[in-house]
């Protein structure tokens, strides 16, 4: 960090010497230079951010064996959400569930809440299907122990992987798997749900063709406890809730944040946990001891008053051998989550984290007895006032009806008009990375946070395998931290106040990290059509500065690659994750930050599309294969393609340049610049030129793309 800072600044020096120099060369170079000189400016000031995460890292280990007796935990609330059945299958949905019904806790302090944005009936049905199948689910796990409580996992583990259940082999036990196992496939025909659900073929044609439907539907509250009639024994159940809040079209629904809310207020009048597990529907739980190691830091009386969420990693079961599109997020849990982690706790990651019920509440839910003061806040429903108040648990018992006719209230769509819901309470709204801003806030209120990263994953989810979704969900990722970044939560003009220093540069570190994009664009291109125009922006090699400049680039690799080699990754791995970030840095890093300027001039509204988490078999085997998938949207294809032209063309007349007419000593750094951009995006060439396959480059796009960039080229000329 020294050394490189000290780089930095004999960098500043070269470059404000040459801004007051007075000479021909300066005056007719002046615009690339300045532009060149931003773009290190900018590369300098995310660096800086970048620093904080490595003041003080830590790592944590939990003793599960030390918490009280069953019967002293707290209850706990799960909370999975979903949108849309044709994007993030029911099938799964339905795993997701399940693993959480199944967690290593108490069955009566266990309460699992599903959030159907879509409302879909087929999700609704597929709740159903889940709560029977639980029956004879649950009693398995338990009664043989299983870890594997995901039933798509469990069921796709290899017969070496049941070799510790084989030593007890009982008729009984085999009796019980092969059982499962037909109720299970059962379970399959909702995957199916053309030809498996006749009763619901106009409800899945409208939701596929007329979107208007998933933002536009009435509340559904269904409680899963009817009585069922089965050969299963009586089996104690957590509580399952199916909830689908009422859309209007003439209503904000604040995606995934308004959603988190409806659960938190109708939770709050049926179960009331303290305690809040917050799932994405396609990250299952593959450890049922997260709920236990959660709890030993909630109950660790020196942080408990505190402690506000304990934060588990992303981690995904399906990345490819070199992980081409970096989707298990390496250098974020495991280098910036740990670093934050030694500070006041890091940021809140949209899922797999374990949230004290009150720590969203504010300091409001204290307020006393005034409850004209309290219905300002949370909202005219006594009852849930009520259980603000008096901190009490729903008895179930009562009459369904009864149940659910305040569950309803709380789900309507006009609920929160005139509360502070999303504002001051709840889950914060304003923004579609409603994770951050929360976590953002509540670490500016006085709360902490603590990373918990076990030895074997606790949650693992189904990560994006081809480029269009993963660009895609990048720019709806960037453009919602960038725009925290210029709004009035900007972490440089909020944060130093309320939270320590190194803190507050870390969360402006994950706003302006997607300003990258504005030293690639200009990297990639000011210094190869200045190679090509014959204006040198770099010192030469026989110059001092030299290297300065080799110092800056080497140690910045070298540095990231020592912390990919620490981290148990590859060469290999290394290599993609330079690529991808190059490809999304041109991209969605671009497109992020435009929409999140869109937004706040109030040209654009905010949007909010899920990943695609449906399996394509084709995309499947070529990501299985490291091979990137072209077929994205030519928003993405075509500036990959504009820049690599650029470099290549350039790198041709460089080449003419440096060795015919003898300007290697002061070009040879733009030279190098070419030939290093092209080596990274070698997959480029790959795509154009070698692969046949389906995720090859379109030539229809292609074609004009480069020819158009060849063309223009000369009329680049400084």
């Amino acid at each position: 960090m020294l050394l490189h800072s000290t780089a930095l600044l004999f960098l500043l020096h070269y470059r404000v010497c040459f801004l007051f120099q007075h000479s021909e060369s300066r005056e007719s170079h002046l615009l690339p230079w300045l532009l060149v000189f931003a773009s290190e400016i900018i590369l300098s000031f995310i660096w800086i951010l970048n620093q904080a995460y490595r003041w003080r890292p830590v790592s944590r280990s939990v003793f599960p064996q030390r918490l009280p007796q069953d019967d002293k935990l707290p209850t706990i609330d799960v909370f999975i959400c979903t949108a849309d059945p044709t994007k993030e299958p029911t099938l799964d949905v339905m795993n997701t569930v399940l693993s959480a019904m199944a967690l290593d806790y108490p069955t009566e302090k266990l309460h699992v809440y599903l959030s159907d944005d879509g409302g879909s009936p087929v999700t609704l049905h597929g709740m159903r299907e889940a709560w029977k199948f639980a029956r004879w689910w649950l009693p398995f796990c338990r009664r043989y122990k299983i870890r594997d409580r995901c039933p798509k996992a469990y069921f796709s583990l290899e017969d070496d992987d049941h070799s510790d259940f084989a030593r007890s082999s009982s008729l009984y036990l085999i009796l019980n798997l092969s059982k499962i196992i037909i109720v299970y496939h059962f379970m399959i025909r909702v995957n199916n749900l053309q030809e498996k659900y006749e009763a619901f073929k106009e409800e899945i044609k409208t939701f596929r063709k007329d979107k208007a439907f998933s933002r536009d539907h009435p509340s559904v509250v269904e409680l899963m406890q009817e009585s069922i009639s089965d050969d299963v024994d009586d089996v104690k159940m957590p509580l399952l809730v199916y909830v689908s809040r009422e859309k209007k079209l003439s209503h904000p629904h604040h995606f995934k944040a308004g959603a988190l809310n409806v659960l938190l207020r109708v939770s709050s009048v049926m179960s009331n946990s303290p305690y809040i597990l917050v799932l994405d529907c396609d990250m299952f739980c593959n450890d049922p001891t997260s709920a236990r190691y959660a709890m030993c830091f909630h109950l660790d009386l020196k942080i408990s008053s505190s402690l506000a969420f304990v934060q588990f990693p992303q981690k995904f079961y399906n990345i490819s051998k070199n992980d081409i599109y970096d989707s298990q997020m390496r250098s974020l849990f495991t280098v910036q989550w740990q670093g934050m982690d030694g500070l006041k706790g890091p940021v809140m990651s949209g899922t797999g984290f374990y949230i004290k019920r009150v720590s969203l509440f504010g300091n409001f839910a204290s307020k006393g007895t005034d409850l004209l003061k309290l219905k300002e806040y949370f909202g005219t429903s006594n009852e849930f006032i009520r259980s603000l108040t008096q901190n009490y648990t729903r008895d179930l018992a009562f009459g369904k009806n009864e149940l659910l006719e305040e569950p309803h209230l709380l789900a309507s769509c006009e609920y929160e008009i005139g509360s502070k819901w999303g504002q001051e309470v709840g889950f914060l709204y304003g923004t579609v990375v409603e994770d951050y801003l929360t976590g953002f806030v509540l670490h500016c209120n006085g709360w902490t946070s603590v990373f918990c990263e076990p030895s074997r994953p606790q949650f693992l989810g189904s990560a994006t395998t081809n480029l269009n979704d993963i660009l895609i969900q990048g720019t709806r990722w960037y453009c919602g931290l960038f725009e925290n970044g210029i709004n009035r939560f900007c972490p440089l003009i909020y944060g130093p106040s309320r939270m320590p220093l190194l803190q507050s540069l870390c969360f402006a570190e994950l706003t302006y990290f997607p300003l990258y994009c504005l030293p690639l664009w200009c990297l990639a291109t000011i210094p190869q059509l200045c190679l090509l125009n014959g204006i040198p922006l770099y010192p030469k090699v026989s110059d001092p500065f030299f290297i300065v400049f080799v110092f800056i680039f080497l140690s910045a690799l070298l540095k990231d690659l020592h912390e990919v080699f620490l981290t148990g990754g590859t060469l290999h791995k290394w290599i993609n994750e330079q690529r991808i970030w190059m490809m999304k840095s041109v991209t969605c890093h671009l497109y992020g930050c435009l929409d999140a300027l869109l937004k706040k001039v109030g040209i654009r509204e905010a949007s909010f599309l899920p990943t695609n988490k449906s399996e394509d078999n084709e995309q499947t085997l070529l990501y299985q294969m490291d091979k990137y998938d072209f077929q994205a949207s030519n928003i993405f294809i075509v500036p990959m393609l504009a820049l690599f032209t650029i470099n290549i063309s350039c790198f041709v007349g460089g080449v003419y340049r440096v060795f015919l007419v003898g300007d290697c000593d002061k070009m040879f750094i733009q030279l190098f610049l070419a030939v290093f951009i092209i080596i990274v995006n070698y997959p480029i060439i790959e795509g154009l030129v070698i692969r046949k396959d389906k995720g090859r480059i379109s030539k229809s796009v292609a074609i004009p793309v480069i020819l158009a960039t060849v063309a223009l080229l000369p009329f680049f000329n400084y």
